[in-house]
């Protein structure tokens, strides 16, 4: 529940709490789970639990961090070679790898947004400009997205549903 100091902060800080909201639902996703039900393909088109962590901290650094500059690790996929690999898990990656990828990737994404204003601008991988604004919003509904998947999954994986413990 999003405390209520929150719900009357400056618009920064709101954006800033609804990501981190939805970022902690998809670290609940793969909690308790085993690596075969993490990795297994739950849809035609192959995506798996860990897939869209996977995904989510590609986005992280690229969104946050290379779109305005700043420093990214090497990503362990290539978008070049292969347009889906940042959506699976590699038989060499381990669950933690992945789990660890995705939190390095907010906190260097959370290190940008602290740094730069809603209204600097950067460049998008498309060559597009936009805000620091822009991207936190595109950013929630990403993960957001991503979360709801990963809900559906969840549910046909064990049966657990919602966005935390009970």
């Amino acid at each position: 529940m999003t405390p209520p100091q929150v719900r009357t902060s400056d618009e920064k800080t709101t954006l800033v709490t609804s990501l981190a909201r939805h970022r902690a639902v998809i670290l609940w996703k793969v909690r308790d789970l085993d690596d075969e039900r993490l990795r297994r393909p739950m849809v035609p088109s192959g995506t798996s639990l860990l897939g869209l962590v996977k995904h989510l901290a590609g986005v992280e650094y690229g969104w946050f961090c290379e779109t305005f500059g700043r420093p990214v690790e090497p990503m362990p996929f290539d978008l070049d070679q292969d347009p889906e690999s940042d959506m699976r898990a590699d038989p060499g990656e381990t669950t933690a790898d992945i789990v660890a990828f995705y939190q390095r990737a907010c906190a260097a994404a959370d290190e940008a947004i602290s740094e730069i204003d809603l209204d600097a601008h950067g460049t998008s991988w498309r060559g597009d400009t936009v805000s620091m604004r822009w991207v936190l919003v595109h950013m929630i509904e990403e993960t957001a997205r991503h979360a709801g998947h990963m809900d559906i999954m969840r549910e046909l994986l064990d049966g657990a549903t919602g966005d935390h413990a009970s």
